[in-house]
């Protein structure tokens, strides 16, 4: 069996090619997508050189058929004059279907002689190939005889040729049908308009964003409804929209919110839709959608995930991710250009029948991703962020959702937005169908424990969830405060992924012996951050950075945790070690994202637990490990990116081991002491600590905080005196019950004296905590002030 050569095979394929004016690129691509088995393991320089050879032999033998036809029409010419009249006739219309025949043969000539010029030098109408006008069909690729032409395009029409994207159209202009059908050769963007109720969310609906849908409204909304109003100022209007955010934050609910409140036209895609592995196609796909766009403007076109067709040319691996993002870019410009030409020279009248102004809306989670030829002026000229919601846009979002909820009279909006801090949009949609589905499943345990009850006096066994509800039955069924307080704890805010952390359910009322350090923190921190425009009426300026230092166990990261819990604001809980990595430049990395994240999420508190292992001093030996750390956090702290409403608190047990340019004014400019406890404050801790615990009547707790045995305790020491002995009752109580004994067992349920002495025997307090505090009381700063809380 004679082998055919491998010329002859890549020339019969990329016969097959549907791809006008392809380049052997083209064709190399064309042939690895569409025979892998035959073409992948080929070496990319090899098969070019393959194609080339396929590409001369099919040239010549498109010359050897046009030199075969140029010999038939010689032979019929000079047989004409001997045939009969019949004959005659016949023999003309053999010529004429020749000569199509020949015409049809040199255009593919042209076209696979030269496919490396450019698209507007090689025509591959029909009208170019005839020379009359004809109705426009599928271009004219292959080599085939007419007759075979008609059958092959019969089979693509019966086949299905069009690839369709979703595309949403509002009341005015219809909406398109979903389809998916697979394409025998181009994927095309198609439309088909049928009427739609307007439908989705309005502006009313989104909670917590006022200040940007105030925004929108004024640059985007009215230019839109009204665009007389800029084509007589000559100002030009907003051409574009990058909403970016983390995920949840409501930027896709934006996007349909601007259409319905708009009234236009609405086509949206998803940027994967537009993809394609066939080359050409995905450009091919954008020129389409902007160009149904252009004829029903004006219209809004909003693609989800943009970042998947627009990263950065220059890290593009592909050369078909650099010619989406240009053809991207081109289509944009184009639909810029022709609102231009609309409105010059005409009146506003005229301006308002010929406006072709199409909107375009993008949405991303990683705007950094995005090549900068789109984010300039004239493209996606208008950025908007949507962050994570602080306390009060929580309450906005929550009486959104809520408002279709039936809920019981004493439902505290306030108090589950103060429970959810890191929550966004998404999350708290999550958290109001979590708590519903709560009180479902609580409603119906209480229905079937009720029907079972009765039917089990009856003597009447029934399927107790077929029981019909009575009217008033169904009037009295509500979602309580227990149903949400119930959903947070099984709903993850997406922001803890995102490095945010839980607020701790610390209060004012858990700490003790700390007065002065609560005033401080109420006026530089809760007030700025729940009353900002009397601050800003008296043009109070507070200090931002605040170090807490003291002997360890005294309440440093208590009080952190209480402030920020009485603030509301969102919360940022740093371990300093954590962020030293191994490799040179992730650690300043690692400071950079975590300032950033705290700045487009403001109010926000950072606290640094252990700061000093972050803030050495330069130049000692070591030191050079954490230098650049250490100056990277210096330009966050006060560098030329303005940190406004980031609140940083640092709390360090040596402070004398921090480099002395962290403690000027500016940077951890508030210094606060928290040291060893007053006897006053020792029976405020020891109070607090024991608050929720079966403390015997007979204990006096105030005589025990001012015992000789507690003169040394620190906070944590008096919290750990109060778990030992609840571990000593605990034990008592079931030594008592393994041994018989259940009443004397029964009567050890509180916590009495006896326990806090074995307590106090079993528990040393610090040893070294009088030396810690005198020489921390040594180096205080003059003005600093202390205290003490309970760890």
């Amino acid at each position: 069996m004679v082998k055919t050569p491998i010329v002859d095979i890549i020339a019969r394929d990329i016969r097959n090619c549907r791809i006008r004016n392809a380049t052997d690129q083209d064709l190399v691509e064309y042939l690895q997508l569409n025979y892998p088995r035959d073409y992948s393991r080929t070496k990319l320089k090899v098969l070019e050189s393959m194609v080339r050879k396929a590409r001369d032999k099919n040239n010549k033998r498109m010359r050897e058929k046009l030199r075969a036809a140029d010999e038939d029409d010689e032979d019929e010419a000079s047989a004409a004059a001997a045939t009969t009249p019949s004959r005659k006739r016949k023999k003309k219309e053999d010529a004429s279907e020749a000569k199509l025949i020949r015409l049809e043969a040199e255009h593919l000539k042209s076209t696979f002689m030269f496919s490396g010029t450019d698209s507007s030098e090689v025509s591959t109408s029909e009208d170019a190939i005839y020379g009359e006008k004809l109705e426009s069909r599928t271009d004219l690729i292959s080599d085939a005889l007419r007759d075979k032409y008609v059958k092959q395009a019969k089979l693509e029409e019966a086949s299905g040729s069009e690839k369709h994207m979703e595309v949403e159209l509002d009341k005015k202009r219809g909406k398109a049908s979903n389809g998916d059908k697979k394409a025998a050769g181009r994927s095309k963007v198609s439309l088909e308009l049928e009427p739609k109720k307007n439908e989705g969310p309005r502006f009313c609906d989104m909670g917590g964003l006022n200040k940007i849908l105030e925004e929108l409204t004024m640059e985007v909304l009215a230019p839109l409804c009204h665009p007389q109003v800029p084509s007589y100022l000559g100002v030009k209007p907003v051409a574009g929209i990058l909403l970016h955010g983390p995920p949840g934050c409501g930027k896709t609910m934006l996007a349909n919110a601007i259409a319905n409140e708009a009234g236009l036209p609405f086509y949206k895609i998803s940027a994967t839709e537009i993809v394609s592995g066939v080359s050409g196609v995905s450009e091919e796909n954008i020129r389409e959608l902007f160009s149904k766009a252009c004829r029903t403007a004006p219209s809004i076109v909003f693609i989800d995930e943009i970042d998947a067709i627009a990263l950065k040319r220059e890290s593009s691996q592909k050369d078909m991710g650099r010619r989406i993002v240009t053809q991207l870019m081109t289509c944009m410009d184009e639909s810029r250009q022709m609102l231009q030409a609309a409105s010059s020279d005409s009146t506003p009248e005229i301006s308002v029948q010929a406006s072709r102004h199409v909107l375009v809306i993008g949405a991303t989670n990683h705007p950094d991703e995005i090549d900068p030829g789109l984010r300039r002026p004239g493209r996606f000229d208008s950025e908007i962020y949507l962050g994570v919601p602080d306390e009060n846009a929580r309450i906005q979002i929550l009486s959104a959702l809520t408002r279709g909820l039936k809920l019981e009279g004493s439902f505290d909006l306030l108090k589950i937005a103060r429970l959810t801090p890191g929550y966004v949009g998404a999350d708290l949609a999550s958290l109001a169908n979590k708590a519903g589905n709560l009180a479902m499943q609580r409603i119906m345990k209480n229905r079937k424990d009720k029907v079972l009850t009765e039917t089990a006096e009856d003597g009447n066994a029934i399927e107790w969830w077929k029981q019909s509800w009575l009217p008033d039955e169904l009037e009295n069924l509500s979602i309580t405060m227990d149903d949400f307080e119930e959903a947070i704890k099984k709903v993850q805010p997406s922001s803890k992924r995102e490095g945010f952390s839980t607020i701790p359910d610390v209060k004012w009322e858990d700490v003790g012996g700390l007065d002065d350090l609560r005033k401080v923190f109420t006026s530089h921190i809760v007030k700025q951050i729940k009353f900002p425009e009397k601050c800003k009426l008296f043009g109070m300026e507070f200090d931002t950075g605040f170090l807490l230092y003291g002997p360890p166990g005294c309440g440093k990261t208590l009080l952190a945790k209480a402030v920020a819990n009485e603030a509301g604001a969102n919360f940022i809980h740093i371990k300093g070690p954590e962020i030293l990595n191994k490799y040179v430049g992730e650690s300043e990395t690692a400071i950079r994202s975590i300032f950033n994240r705290a700045r487009t999420c403001a109010p926000c508190i950072l606290f640094f637990d252990e700061v000093d292992s972050l803030t050495t001093k330069r130049g000692k030996d070591g030191g050079w490990v954490v230098e650049s750390v250490a100056m990277q956090l210096m330009m966050e702290l006060d560098g030329g990116d303005k940190r406004s409403g980031v609140y940083v608190i640092g709390a360090t047990n040596r402070r004398e081991a921090m480099d002395p340019a962290f403690l000027r004014p500016g940077r951890f400019g508030k210094h606060l002491y928290v040291g060893c406890p007053s006897p006053d404050q020792r029976v405020q801790i020891l109070k607090a600590v024991s608050r929720k615990k079966p403390i015997d009547p007979d204990v006096d707790l105030d005589a025990l905080a001012r015992s000789a045995a507690c003169g040394n305790f620190t906070g944590a020491d008096l919290s750990a005196l109060v778990h030992e002995a609840s571990v000593a009752a605990f034990e008592e109580a079931e030594t008592l019950e393994h041994g018989g004994n259940a009443v004397a067992a029964f009567s050890v349920s509180t916590i009495r004296m006896k326990h806090f002495e074995e307590a106090l025997v079993a528990l040393s307090g610090s040893s070294k905590l009088a030396k810690n505090t005198s020489e921390l009381k040594k180096k205080k700063l003059v003005g600093g002030i202390s205290g003490s809380v309970a760890e």
